[in-house]
């Protein structure tokens, strides 16, 4: 995934689905800077028929190859010129299955759809340079036969009936990789409510969810409060969740200011889901071999969750993953965190478990103090970016003014289970 010789700036998409055929057309508006001359560039693609594309007005030359969408421009871009590529598409939109196992692309549900993207998914809805290392800024203009509901990241800037279809407008005026961008076309109960600060909250719930999800009017406000006290400022304008009625899909997403979830969600999972906004989506891994910044410290957030709750401890669960009972321990010494074998294993067990565990070693040798300095420094030093493990373990070595390469070598990068001293 990714192509090279351009930043994309911002992405324009105009979609238009029609849920009883699985029928989507779209065009895509891509603003981008050229970082070195180009004759030609690619873009990530999959699925779907391109009518035409054009370059600053000018008709651009089209081919494919394998999932790969190739435009050749009238003229050479040169280096550090802005371009404008438009893309007019349309087809029935994949799901697939990515290298890691997952099910994701364009998934049709029993009353619509849920685009997904992690890792590879995004390009099965609209062209784009869909690697973490490429952010950009949304706007997604979404039209609907009347009576579905389409959501989107960010905020909606406005929605209009026409006859018997429905446009919504979503604006994501924050940076955001592509994998975690998303429409989820269906029936959703809506609510709207704010947080203590005033952040606007936008909830839609699947009315076959509503009776097992928890109050989410409720707990994400409280989760965002108490995230933003222990990571630092919330990153982006909005919040939120989506709750779909998806139960086989087993798996949720933090889709970018509205983490999607597949049926009514436990809490923990919740406070998963929305840590991600700050590991993962605001600082992203700069490549899939970091996943660890995203899912460990997703995944050590729930164990501060529970903590500050008085639920339990992190000390107690990381003993549980130690010994191997807990619930999630399974397979986490397969392999180090930090060195996933190949693209099928990104998303397995170590990255999470391994990786919480590592932060929780962490805490303890640098004290409560350092450690929660560290994640609000990372997370203020990276908003909106992309950072890899040597930035982390360089900003933990100068907060904390300790030599730390023990302990990255033997819970980062190890191959074998570490013992206790």
């Amino acid at each position: 995934m990714g192509n090279s010789g351009y930043d994309v700036a911002h992405y324009a998409l105009t979609l238009d689905y029609v849920p009883e055929t699985n029928e989507l057309a779209g065009t895509a508006v891509i603003t981008a800077r050229a970082e070195q001359p180009l004759s030609r560039f690619s873009l990530d693609l999959a699925g779907l028929s391109v009518r035409d594309a054009s370059i600053d007005g000018a008709d651009a030359g089209v081919s494919s190859k394998k999932n790969k969408l190739i435009l050749t421009p009238a003229h050479p871009l040169k280096t550090g010129a802005t371009f404008t590529t438009t893309i007019h598409y349309s087809g029935t939109p994949k799901m697939f299955t990515a290298a890691d196992a997952s099910v994701e692309g364009w998934i049709e549900t029993d009353d619509g759809a849920a685009a997904l993207g992690e890792p590879t998914g995004s390009m099965a809805w609209f062209p784009g340079n869909h690697h973490p290392s490429d952010k950009a800024l949304y706007d997604i203009t979404i039209t609907v036969p009347k009576g579905y509901t389409a959501v989107s990241n960010g905020e909606l800037t406005g929605i209009r009936d026409k006859g018997r279809r429905t446009t919504s407008r979503w604006h994501m005026g924050e940076p955001m990789a592509s994998y975690v961008a998303t429409v989820v076309v269906g029936s959703f109960d809506i609510s709207t409510t704010t947080t203590a600060q005033g952040l606007p909250v936008y909830i839609a719930i699947d009315p076959d969810e509503v009776e097992d999800s928890p109050d989410m009017a409720e707990l994400i406000p409280q989760i965002i409060d108490w995230a933003g006290s222990r990571f630092g400022r919330y990153p982006f304008a909005s919040t939120g969740a989506i709750v779909d009625h998806l139960p086989d899909l087993e798996y949720a997403l933090e889709t970018q200011t509205k983490p999607y979830f597949e049926k009514a969600p436990d809490e923990t999972l919740v406070v998963h889901e929305l840590a991600h906004q700050w590991f993962g989506n605001s600082v992203t891994p700069r490549s899939w071999q970091d996943m660890w910044l995203s899912e460990g410290f997703a995944t050590y957030a729930e164990w501060i969750w529970q903590e500050d709750q008085g639920d339990t401890t992190a000390d107690e669960i990381f003993n549980a993953f130690y010994d191997g009972t807990h619930p999630e321990s399974e397979g986490i010494w397969d392999f180090p965190p930090a060195q996933p074998p190949s693209a099928k294993q990104v998303s397995d067990s170590p990255v999470y478990g391994r990786g919480a565990m590592t932060l929780h070693r962490l805490r303890e040798t640098v004290g409560d103090n350092s450690f929660f300095t560290i994640l609000k420094t990372w997370t203020e030093q990276h908003r909106y970016g992309n950072a890899h493990t040597t930035q982390f373990i360089k900003l933990c070595e100068k907060e904390s003014g300790m030599d730390l390469t023990e302990l990255f070598d033997t819970w980062l990068y190890g191959e074998e289970k570490p013992t206790l001293a």
